[in-house]
């Protein structure tokens, strides 16, 4: 196991208009997934990521309950947050991070009620709109 000294490569954009726990997300969930940070490896604090990238501590607390749940990660009180290998058994859902994407939007959709027809529509829409 590594200690949380490997350099954290995330950048916030407040302007992009993707809320910050969403880049944080997905950009911790790249990081995961690309081996970055291999099963083991200890993580930042909370705290420490929230002071390092200048966000609230809540928003990072969110996030790595977020992870923690879909199984990237793990926290043991009083030694830290460890890369965890439960993800894995995902891993051939999403082969890339063009999928990964995929599945969140889906994830997302699905959790604002929006019904399967109505999550290809909308992507049909926004295909066309975007040509």
């Amino acid at each position: 196991m590594e200690d949380a000294s490997k350099t954290v490569q995330i950048t916030i954009d407040s302007d992009s208009g993707i809320p910050i726990w969403l880049q944080l997300r997905n950009r911790l969930v790249y990081l995961i997934g690309s081996g970055h940070f291999a099963v083991g490896d200890k993580l930042p604090t909370v705290r420490e990521l929230a002071v390092d990238l200048g966000i609230n501590y809540n928003t990072v607390s969110k996030v790595y309950q977020d992870i923690e749940r879909d199984g990237y990660i793990a926290s043991y009180r009083g030694r830290g947050t460890f890369v965890s290998d439960k993800y894995l058994s995902n891993a051939g859902a999403a082969d890339n991070e063009a999928d990964s994407l995929v599945d969140d939007f889906i994830r997302q959709c699905r959790e604002f009620g929006i019904p399967r027809q109505d999550i290809v529509s909308l992507v049909e829409r926004r295909l066309r709109e975007a040509e």
